[in-house]
Formats: structure tokens, C-alpha cells, sequence
């Protein structure tokens, strides 16, 4: 994940985008073979992943991004920290862009947030702050939006006479009805977190309190639900779901039976029914 995003480095929204958050979860280690998709492939996820600060401002030097990993043992939570030390994506610098640089500027933010929204494990994007532009495609990229009701998002590009290039314009109107994104966007409006509610965006919204983490706080709350389910339910399930969503009934229906099919012969689903027959809490490998 850290390679992914260096590859365009302030580049997730031309204006501030605040204390936005990812929680990635994985209810168990990815099993052998099984790795994140495009240039996230090659470094194998745990049980846990999760990245703050992915907030570009509209002025400042370029973001600088670490990478930590804590871990017991293969079968303890673990996880890997990514997080922008300070701020970035500077207007003044986008300026002075050549016209044929954007387009693969522009590119790279997409791929980045496709890489994202791929993770074949459940997201949560947890708003405390400000999500504008590029923080909140980011945020549409994730499965679940959880944010404090002072939080700010919209997607704010028309006031630069551009529109979202990191696929704003494709994610609102699947996660909240054309009409409404059209509207959003047109106006560059900012919602805060009880009208993100009001209209879908968001999921859960929360008071915020004094440490400014109560949708991070929402949001690991989330991920503890998720973590003791069948982990190769979670990424089937998660498959079947996208990729449904995008076609007929009729189709999706068959894409949810081949999706079952791949359940069938796991491990994790006979230990499922053994421990329910046993009533102890079953014990999943992700096989």
C-alpha cells in the first residue's frame, strides 16, 4: 500500500482534505497466492490494515508518508500504519503544470483509489475532518463511510472548472442516486456529517469529541464486528456484492451462486457449522 500511494504523492484532492481515514480489515491472514490486486500485489495484508492522514491541504510542501507494521503473532490482529506527516498537494504547484502533465497526474490518483476500492477485504473511511475533492473519492472508494457531524466533504472540483478525476463523478451517483450527485456536484457543495447522513453518503455519524477521533473510533468499532466472521466469506461476499451491483438481477443472481460455490468446499465452512453444532466461537484459517 505504501508503494501505491508514492506514486502520487499529495495528489488524493486539490484542496484540503482533512483527517479522512481508512480501516481495512481483514477477518484473517491472506491465504497463500492470495495478494491485493495491481500495485498494492506483492505485500501480503494480516488481519488488519489501516492508514490515517491520507489529507492533502491546498498549500504546504509535499506530504511525506511512513510505513510501520505491528505484529505478534500470524494469528494476532496486526497492523500496518500509513500516514501523511504533514500536508500537501499545493495549488501553486498544480499551476504550474504543463497540460501534458495532468492527464497522468490525474491518472496516477485514480489508480491509487482503484487500488482501494480492489482491496478484497472490508473499508471504512472514517471523516473527522475535512474530505474535499480527493478525500472524499477516497472515501467513496471504501465499502462503509463513518464521520463525525462537523466533518466537511463534497466534491468541490467545478469551483476550479475541472470535475473529479479520481472517480467522483462515477462513485457518488452509484452511492447515492444520480439526480442527487449531479446536484452535489454542479454546486460544489460541502456537506457536514449529519446532511452526508441525511442523504446516504455516510453510513453512521457521531459527535465528535475532544481527541477529534470519534468517526475512527466508530469505525474500529466496525471493524471488531467483522474480524471474527469467515474470512473467505468476507472477500466472497464483498465479490459478490460489487460486482452485482453492476449488472442485472438475473445476472447477479448467478454471479451469487458462483461466489457460494467457491465457499462450499473451505475448511472455514465446516468449522463454521462445527461450532455452531459445539456452541463455542469457531476458529477460521482463511482456507
Amino acid at each position: 500500500m505504501a508503494a501505491a500511494v508514492a506514486l502520487a504523492p499529495g495528489a488524493l484532492g486539490p484542496l484540503q482534505a482533512g483527517r479522512a481515514r481508512l480501516v481495512a480489515v481483514c477477518s484473517a491472514r491472506l491465504g497463500p497466492g492470495l495478494r491485493l490486486p495491481g500495485s498494492l500485489a506483492g505485500r501480503q495484508v494480516g488481519r488488519a490494515i489501516w492508514a490515517q492522514g491520507w489529507a492533502p491541504a491546498a498549500t504546504g510542501p509535499a506530504p511525506k508518508r511512513g510505513y510501520s507494521s505491528e505484529a505478534k503473532t500470524e494469528d494476532e490482529l496486526r497492523v500496518r500504519h500509513l500516514e501523511e506527516e504533514n500536508r500537501g498537494a499545493d495549488l501553486k504547484e498544480r499551476a504550474k503544470m504543463n497540460s501534458s502533465e495532468v492527464g497522468p497526474f490525474v491518472s496516477k490518483i485514480r489508480a491509487v483509489i482503484n487500488d482501494i476500492a480492489n482491496l478484497p477485504v472490508p473499508t471504512i473511511a472514517a471523516i473527522d475532518g475535512l474530505a474535499l475533492g480527493g478525500g472524499l473519492e477516497l472515501a467513496l472508494a471504501c465499502d462503509i463511510r463513518v464521520a463525525a457531524s462537523s466533518a466537511k466533504m463534497g466534491l468541490v472540483e467545478t469551483k476550479l472548472a475541472i470535475i473529479p478525476g479520481g472517480g467522483g463523478t462515477q462513485r457518488l451517483p452509484r452511492a447515492i442516486g444520480m439526480s442527487l450527485a449531479k446536484e452535489l456536484i454542479f454546486s460544489a457543495r460541502v456537506l457536514d456529517g449529519q446532511e452526508a447522513k441525511g442523504v446516504g453518503l455516510v453510513s453512521h455519524v457521531l459527535e465528535q469529541n475532544q481527541e477529534g477521533d470519534a468517526a475512527y473510533r466508530k469505525a474500529l468499532d466496525l471493524a471488531r464486528e467483522f474480524l471474527p466472521q469467515g474470512p473467505v466469506a468476507m472477500r466472497v461476499a464483498k465479490l459478490a456484492i460489487n460486482q452485482g451491483m453492476e449488472v442485472d438481477l438475473v445476472t447477479g443472481l448467478a454471479i451469487e451462486e458462483a461466489c457460494y460455490a467457491q465457499i462450499i468446499p473451505t475448511k472455514d465452512r465446516l468449522e463454521g457449522l462445527l461450532a455452531f453444532k459445539e456452541k463455542r466461537p469457531p476458529r477460521y484459517k482463511g482456507e
